[in-house]
Protein backbone atom coordinates (compact mmCIF):
# COMPACT_ATOMS: atom_id res chain seq x y z
CA UNK A 1 0.00 0.00 0.00
CA UNK A 2 1.12 3.62 -0.81
CA UNK A 3 -0.42 6.48 0.21
CA UNK A 4 0.27 9.99 -1.95
CA UNK A 5 -1.08 12.89 -0.29
CA UNK A 6 -1.52 16.28 -2.10
CA UNK A 7 -2.73 19.52 -2.15
CA UNK A 8 -0.23 21.62 0.27
CA UNK A 9 0.70 24.77 0.20
CA UNK A 10 0.30 28.64 1.51
CA UNK A 11 -2.78 30.31 1.99
CA UNK A 12 -3.25 33.80 3.52
CA UNK A 13 -5.81 33.05 7.35
CA UNK A 14 -9.63 32.79 6.48
CA UNK A 15 -8.51 31.10 3.07
CA UNK A 16 -9.36 27.48 1.84
CA UNK A 17 -7.28 24.41 0.69
CA UNK A 18 -7.80 20.92 -0.47
CA UNK A 19 -5.99 18.12 0.71
CA UNK A 20 -6.39 14.83 -1.56
CA UNK A 21 -4.89 11.30 -0.50
CA UNK A 22 -4.36 8.60 -3.42
CA UNK A 23 -3.73 4.92 -2.70
CA UNK A 24 -1.59 2.46 -4.94
CA UNK A 25 -2.19 -1.45 -4.61
CA UNK A 26 -5.13 -1.15 -2.48
CA UNK A 27 -8.72 0.07 -2.42
CA UNK A 28 -8.80 2.89 -0.02
CA UNK A 29 -12.39 2.42 0.45
CA UNK A 30 -11.90 -0.83 2.79
CA UNK A 31 -9.98 1.21 5.25
CA UNK A 32 -10.25 3.54 8.00
CA UNK A 33 -9.05 6.87 6.76
CA UNK A 34 -7.63 9.39 8.74
CA UNK A 35 -5.74 13.17 8.16
CA UNK A 36 -3.46 13.41 10.94
CA UNK A 37 -1.31 16.98 11.33
CA UNK A 38 2.02 18.04 13.57
CA UNK A 39 3.25 21.46 13.56
CA UNK A 40 6.81 22.52 14.30
CA UNK A 41 7.78 21.60 17.84
CA UNK A 42 4.42 19.65 18.14
CA UNK A 43 3.63 16.26 18.43
CA UNK A 44 1.92 14.59 15.58
CA UNK A 45 -2.31 14.90 16.46
CA UNK A 46 -5.47 13.45 14.91
CA UNK A 47 -7.47 16.09 12.58
CA UNK A 48 -10.73 13.88 11.12
CA UNK A 49 -10.94 10.52 10.44
CA UNK A 50 -13.58 8.44 8.10
CA UNK A 51 -14.33 4.61 8.76
CA UNK A 52 -15.46 2.45 5.95
CA UNK A 53 -18.92 2.94 6.64
CA UNK A 54 -18.08 6.97 6.42
CA UNK A 55 -18.69 8.03 9.54
CA UNK A 56 -16.73 10.76 10.32
CA UNK A 57 -14.92 12.32 13.93
CA UNK A 58 -12.97 15.31 14.12
CA UNK A 59 -10.59 16.83 16.51
CA UNK A 60 -12.85 19.97 18.45
CA UNK A 61 -10.34 22.34 17.27
CA UNK A 62 -11.15 21.82 13.42
CA UNK A 63 -14.73 21.03 13.82
CA UNK A 64 -16.77 23.14 11.61
CA UNK A 65 -13.98 24.34 9.39
CA UNK A 66 -13.06 20.79 8.46
CA UNK A 67 -15.00 18.30 6.28
CA UNK A 68 -13.26 14.81 5.60
CA UNK A 69 -14.57 12.78 2.57
CA UNK A 70 -14.64 9.56 0.38
CA UNK A 71 -14.13 9.20 -3.50
CA UNK A 72 -14.41 5.24 -4.20
CA UNK A 73 -14.58 5.70 -7.52
CA UNK A 74 -11.52 7.82 -7.65
CA UNK A 75 -9.82 5.79 -4.94
CA UNK A 76 -9.13 8.92 -2.86
CA UNK A 77 -9.78 10.49 0.72
CA UNK A 78 -9.94 14.65 0.95
CA UNK A 79 -9.68 16.99 3.70
CA UNK A 80 -11.72 20.21 2.74
CA UNK A 81 -10.02 22.68 5.04
CA UNK A 82 -11.80 26.36 5.42
CA UNK A 83 -11.63 29.79 7.41
CA UNK A 84 -8.25 28.27 7.97
CA UNK A 85 -6.06 30.04 10.60
CA UNK A 86 -2.34 30.13 11.51
CA UNK A 87 -2.24 27.43 13.78
CA UNK A 88 -3.33 25.43 11.43
CA UNK A 89 -0.22 25.32 9.87
CA UNK A 90 1.77 22.01 9.66
CA UNK A 91 2.81 18.71 7.66
CA UNK A 92 -0.39 16.91 7.02
CA UNK A 93 0.19 13.11 7.02
CA UNK A 94 -2.84 10.76 5.18
CA UNK A 95 -3.10 7.33 7.50
CA UNK A 96 -5.02 4.20 6.06
CA UNK A 97 -5.81 1.42 9.13
CA UNK A 98 -6.92 -1.96 8.29
CA UNK A 99 -7.68 -4.52 11.11
CA UNK A 100 -5.68 -6.76 9.46
CA UNK A 101 -3.11 -5.19 7.51
CA UNK A 102 -2.18 -2.40 10.42
CA UNK A 103 -1.16 0.87 9.88
CA UNK A 104 -0.09 3.12 6.34
CA UNK A 105 1.36 6.55 6.50
CA UNK A 106 2.07 8.70 3.40
CA UNK A 107 4.64 11.45 3.14
CA UNK A 108 3.29 14.64 4.27
CA UNK A 109 1.69 17.72 2.45
CA UNK A 110 3.40 21.07 4.37
CA UNK A 111 0.23 23.55 4.82
CA UNK A 112 1.43 27.11 5.72
CA UNK A 113 -1.61 30.01 6.91
CA UNK A 114 -0.36 33.33 7.30
CA UNK A 115 -1.68 35.72 9.30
Amino acid sequence: VQLQASGGGLVQAGGSLRLSCAASGTILSEWRMGWYRQAPGKQRELVATITRSGDTAYADSVKGRFTISRDNAENTVSLEMNSLKPEDTAVYYCNANHLIFGSTWGPGTLVTVSS
